[in-house]
């Protein structure tokens, strides 16, 4: 089995989400298809169809998050000594030479990613084109809208 690179925030958040579901959302369910059992008739009872369905959805997702877990290779970035290399869990300052505009990226697993928080996937086109590099360094991104260049300014690991 293929081990699956968390940052140590990455792999706190999945495990709030798996106390969560387990904790909560669980025993919500169940109440849920209780009280739709006591309505009577299943067979065209919309609440228990809707409460089943959810149920099997949490099930489901507890399941891919405790292999999630049980597959990670946790990595603490402020850990790291990748002597200023961009590596997993390195947050890279950037500028698009085409434009100028500065942009920061730390490098994620793919449960992490949020772009909106200058998170992307180590299997992204900008993270592929940036690991090992380093400050100075030009990444040459092939990009959906075109072939990108960005000037690698710091990589730091915190």
């Amino acid at each position: 089995m293929a081990t699956i690179p968390l940052t140590k925030r990455g792999a706190e958040k999945l495990k709030e989400e798996l106390h969560r579901l387990k904790t909560v959302e669980r025993h919500a369910v169940v109440q849920a298809i209780a009280e739709a059992r006591a309505q009577g008739d299943l067979s065209e009872n919309a609440e228990y169809e809707a409460a089943k369905d959810k149920q099997g959805f949490i099930e489901g997702r507890i399941l891919e998050i405790d292999g999630k877990l049980a597959a990670a290779q946790i990595i603490d970035p402020a850990a790291l000594n990748a002597e200023g290399r961009v590596v997993f869990g390195a947050t890279v300052d950037l500028e698009d030479e085409d434009s100028g505009k500065a942009v920061t990226y730390q490098i994620v697993g793919e449960d992490e990613a949020d772009l909106k928080e200058g998170r992307i996937s180590i299997n992204s086109p900008i993270a592929r084109a940036l690991i090992g590099k380093e400050a100075g360094a030009v990444a040459e991104v092939n990009a959906p809208g075109g072939l990108k260049s960005y000037e690698i300014i710091e990589v730091r690991y915190i």
